[in-house]
C-alpha cells in the first residue's frame, strides 16, 4: 500500500510553493515523521514529514513550483529497509565491483595506481578558510574529469569543486567541515580512459580511447586530454596572471596542469613568449588580467514574489517621496548616558530602532491617514499601529511585524526587534509573524546608504526610510556647528495621503527625535 505525499496548506494566502530540496532520495527507506523534503513559499521555508515508514518514490523534481494539494511523491508502506543501503549505494557498489573485475581481467588494467589528491583551491586573496557545504558526488562514486563533485562556501560566495581526474572518489572531509586553503578535501583513485565499469542496464561504450604508454617517447605517444589541460583551480590562477598552457609543464596525472605547476611558473618568473622578439603585432591581443566567468541561479519563490509585488506597487499606486533631516545628537547623548543602566535592567541594548518606532507610533496616531490603507473603494483607518521592520535575510528581504507597537515600552520594542531579526536570519519566521502591518520602517543606513526612495510595502500606504548618520555643518542660533545628521525619507501613496499630511508627519517625527523627552511626556 502506498501513502501519497501532498503539498499541505501552509497559509491562507499561499496557493503554490516550490520544492526547494529533497532531503531523502528516490528509493530510500524513510521512517515515520522523518523529514523528506523542504518546501518554499514566497514568505518562508517549511519541512514536510513522512506520514508512515517505507520506500520513498518522488514525483516532482527539485525547483518545480506546484499548487497546494499536489501529489509530490508516495511512500510504499510494505517496503523494507535493506540493511541500511539505498538504491544509489547498491549501484555504486556495482560500479566498484565492475572495476575490480576489469582490474583482474587478463590484458586489461582499469586502475592506474595513482591517487590524485584534491585540495581546497585558493578562492580569493582575503579568504583563508572555507566550509564544505555539500558533496555533489558520494563516497565511492565514479567521477569524470572536470565534473562537479562538491560545493565549498566562503563568507562571501559559494564555489564548485571539480574533479581533477577520472576515477573513484574517496571523501576525506565531511559536509560542514571548515577547511583552510590547500587542506586535503578528497582523493580520486584514477582510472584510465575507457576502462570504467558500467552500471546495470547500461552498455559499455563501443569505442575506447587509445591508451598512452609511458615506455614510448613523448612525440610518438598519443596526447591525452589531460596533458597540458589545466585543472579549474590552475586555470583560474593562469587567467589572473596571463599565463598560457604552452608555457607550463604539467606534473599532474597524465600531464595535467595543477595549481602547484602554476605557482612554480610564477616563482620562476615564466612569462608567455611573444611571437616576435622585436615588436608585438598590432593584431595580437594584449593580455589582461581578470576573470570572465559567469554563473546562473534560478530565482527563488521568495525573490519572484518580492519582484512581482514591487512592480505592482510602482504600477498601481501614486507613490511620492518627501524628505527631511534629523539632528541625532540628543538621542546619541541619551543612549551614551543610559545605555549601561538600560542593559543591566532590561538585558537588552538600547538601539535607535526603539526611538524611531516610538516616535512613528505617536506621529501615526496624530496623522491616521499615513497609517491607513485602501481596500477597493474604501479607506481602512487603524486605531492600532503594527510596525513592519524590513530585515535582510539570507534568502531575501523579509518584513516581520511588531504588533501593537503603540502600547510597548522602549525595552519591549528592542526585545521584539531582536527576536524577529534573529528568526529572519535563521529562516524561522512563521506566516503569522510576516502577515499584516500598517506601516513599515526600513534602515538602509546599516549598509551605508545616504539617501533613498523606499518602495511602499503594499497594501500599506507609507514607508519610512532611515539612512546613515554623517557629521554635517548646520546653523544653530546663527552659528555654524557640526552635528550628526540623518536624512529621513517618507514614501507614501498620494491617493489617500496629501502633501500636507506627509510633510507634517515628517516634521512631527523630527520634533520627537530631536527632543526625546517629548515621547516620555507625550507632548
Amino acid at each position: 500500500m502506498a501513502t501519497e505525499l501532498k503539498v499541505p496548506q501552509v497559509g491562507e494566502s499561499i496557493t503554490e510553493v516550490t520544492l526547494a530540496k529533497w532531503i531523502k532520495s528516490d528509493g530510500e527507506f524513510v521512517e515515520m515523521d522523518e523529514i523528506v523534503c523542504e518546501l518554499e513559499s514566497d514568505k518562508a521555508t517549511f519541512e514536510l514529514n513522512a506520514e508512515t515508514s517505507g520506500i520513498l518514490k518522488t514525483k516532482v523534481a527539485e525547483g518545480e513550483t506546484v499548487e497546494i494539494g499536489t501529489i509530490i511523491g508516495s511512500i510504499e508502506e510494505n517496503g523494507m529497509r535493506d540493511t541500511g543501503r539505498t538504491i544509489e549505494e547498491k549501484i555504486r557498489e556495482t560500479d566498484v565491483e565492475n572495476i575490480k573485475q576489469k582490474s583482474s581481467s587478463p590484458g586489461k588494467t582499469a586502475k592506474t595506481g595513482v591517487n590524485v589528491e584534491m585540495k581546497v583551491p585558493s578562492v580569493g586573496e582575503s579568504i583563508t578558510e572555507v566550509t564544505l557545504s555539500s558533496w555533489i558526488k558520494k563516497e565511492g562514486d565514479l567521477v569524470e574529469l572536470d565534473e562537479v563533485i562538491a560545493e565549498i562556501e566562503s563568507d562571501k560566495a559559494t564555489f564548485e569543486l571539480t574533479a581533477e581526474a577520472k576515477g573513484i572518489l574517496h571523501h576525506v572531509a565531511k559536509e560542514g567541515d571548515t577547511l583552510e586553503i590547500d587542506a586535503l578535501i578528497c582523493t580520486i583513485e584514477e582510472i584510465r580512459e575507457g576502462e570504467i565499469g558500467t552500471k546495470p542496464g547500461i552498455e559499455e561504450e563501443s569505442t575506447l580511447m587509445e591508451k598512452s604508454s609511458e615506455s614510448t617517447s613523448q612525440d610518438s605517444s598519443p596526447k591525452s586530454y589531460a596533458k597540458g589541460h589545466p585543472s579549474p583551480a590552475a586555470a583560474k590562477m593562469m587567467a589572473e596572471k596571463g599565463l598560457h598552457p604552452d608555457d607550463i609543464d604539467g606534473t599532474g596525472p597524465g600531464g595535467r596542469i595543477i595549481k602547484e605547476d602554476v605557482q612554480k611558473a610564477r616563482q620562476e618568473g615564466k612569462k608567455p613568449e611573444k611571437k616576435s622578439s622585436e615588436k608585438v603585432s598590432v593584431e595580437e591581443r594584449v593580455p589582461v588580467e581578470g576573470s570572465r566567468g559567469e554563473r546562473r541561479e534560478k530565482l527563488s519563490q521568495l525573490r519572484k514574489t518580492v519582484s512581482r509585488r514591487l512592480v505592482a506597487v510602482k504600477n498601481e499606486t501614486a507613490m511620492l517621496t518627501t524628505f527631511n533631516e534629523v539632528n541625532m545628537m540628543p538621542i546619541m547623548e541619551l543612549r551614551k548616558k543610559y545605555k549601561e543602566k538600560f542593559k543591566e535592567r532590561y538585558d537588552i541594548n538600547l538601539g535607535f530602532m526603539s526611538f524611531f518606532a516610538k516616535a512613528c507610533c505617536i506621529a501615526l496616531q496624530e496623522w491616521p491617514s499615513v497609517n491607513a490603507m485602501i481596500d477597493g473603494e474604501e479607506i481602512i483607518f487603524h486605531d492600532f499601529v503594527d510596525i513592519s521592520i524590513a530585515v535582510s535575510a539570507p534568502k531575501g528581504l523579509v518584513v516581520p511585524v511588531i504588533r501593537n507597537a503603540e502600547s510597548m515600552s522602549f525595552s519591549q520594542i528592542e526585545k521584539e526587534v531582536l527576536r524577529l531579526a534573529t528568526k529572519a536570519r535563521e529562516n524561522k519566521l512563521s506566516i503569522e509573524e510576516m502577515t499584516g502591518g500598517t506601516f513599515t520602517i526600513t534602515n538602509g543606513g546599516v549598509f551605508g546608504s545616504m539617501m533613498s526612495t523606499p518602495i511602499i510595502n503594499s497594501p500599506q500606504s507609507a514607508i519610512l526610510g532611515m539612512h546613515n548618520i554623517i557629521e554635517r555643518p548646520v546653523v544653530e542660533n546663527g552659528e555654524i556647528r557640526i552635528r550628526p545628521i540623518m536624512y529621513l525619507a517618507l514614501s507614501y501613496d498620494h491617493r489617500i495621503i496629501d502633501g500636507r499630511e506627509s510633510v507634517s508627519f515628517l516634521v512631527r517625527l523630527k520634533e520627537l527625535l530631536e527632543d526625546p523627552s517629548r515621547m516620555l511626556l507625550e507632548i
